[in-house]
């Protein structure tokens, strides 16, 4: 099939264009390089803005599939500026639904369930607590009605290729870079939940579904894990680490556990890489001097793009 990977040259982006290249589809890249200062993969590339429909379109005849990853991602990174993140993140994502009857994944965040109790499936009440949650739920809105599944992507970890930057905002490979810099991590609050997903595994199941007919919202997760015991799994990795426990200073009220059932039962989803798979990964990247700045702001979403401090300059920097 003809693949559009849009945002391919991003963090999951990497690893889904590795994938399908190993399944021989063929596969073409739309990104802006926001992140990246070069793209070397051996596929047809790109250089495009999302929120300018001509310069799409004909990429869209093209496609048999397209896959939608183009995103501004985090808490953080979306509520510096929420009209560039709804021009990024939502608006665009109607004029797809609008504009291409093909088939599309989309991937969606398992944010949009807020803090609620108890572990939540698809079906349960939804409740954005971030412009990034709610722009991503609008566009899943937007693809209702389309030949669109939808992906609610748990927290990622990991490395997912050889050439895309690693993130160090995520909060796995956050507390191994503080583990191996530092020797010390703190954990504030430490009693919420979070579904962590390997960045591959991500990849594996958005590749997966370019063929299907499946047209449902699903869960993607390997396992629900407390903060504060994704700490002491990442002591196991650093013996001497040692960990604070104090009161959140800045409320984050997201607290949620997901129920993976849905997509384990109709497409055969297994994560397949584990958390310490992925701890190892980041901690192997660090020993082995392979990174040379951890501090670089490109590896932290909101920090690197707090560095456009205008709407116009957003505007001409940012696009997946």
């Amino acid at each position: 099939m003809k693949v559009l990977v849009v945002g391919g040259a991003g963090y999951v982006g990497g690893a889904v264009v590795d994938r399908l290249i190993e399944t021989r589809h063929e596969v073409r890249v739309v990104d802006a390089l926001l992140y990246e200062e070069d793209y070397r993969k051996p596929v047809p590339f790109y250089y495009a803005d999302v929120r300018d429909s001509s310069v799409m379109l004909p990429h869209l005849k093209w496609a048999d599939a397209v896959i939608w990853l183009a995103a501004l991602v985090g808490d953080a990174a979306c509520a510096l500026n929420p009209e560039v993140t709804t021009e990024i993140n939502q608006i665009p994502v109607a004029w797809l639904a609008k504009n291409y009857d093909g088939r599309i994944i989309f991937t969606s965040t398992c944010s949009v369930y807020g803090a609620q109790a108890g572990q939540v499936d698809e079906t349960a009440p939804i409740n954005p607590l971030s412009v990034y949650a709610a722009t991503k739920l609008k566009a899943e809105e937007y693809l209702e009605k389309s030949n669109a599944i939808v992906f609610r992507l748990g927290t990622l970890f990991g490395v997912g290729d050889l050439y895309s930057r690693v993130r160090f905002d995520l909060i796995v490979n956050q507390l191994v870079v503080k583990a191996y810099t530092a020797g010390r991590i703190k954990v504030f609050g430490g009693e919420q939940f979070r579904p962590l997903l390997h960045v591959r595994d991500a990849a594996q199941a958005i590749v997966s579904a370019v063929e299907g007919k499946q047209r449902r919202v699903y869960n993607i997760l390997r396992q629900n894990v407390r903060i504060i015991d994704l700490a002491y799994q990442v002591r196991n990795h650093f013996p001497d680490l040692v960990i604070e426990r104090t009161q959140m200073q800045v409320q984050d009220t997201r607290n949620y556990r997901v129920c993976g059932e849905r997509a384990a039962q109709e497409l055969g989803f297994q994560a397949r890489c584990s958390i310490d798979e992925g701890i190892d990964e980041i901690k192997q990247l660090l020993q082995s001097r392979r990174i040379k700045d951890v501090d670089n702001p490109r590896y932290t979403n909101q920090i690197y793009l707090s560095q456009f401090n205008t709407h116009l300059l957003m505007k001409e920097k940012v696009v997946v």
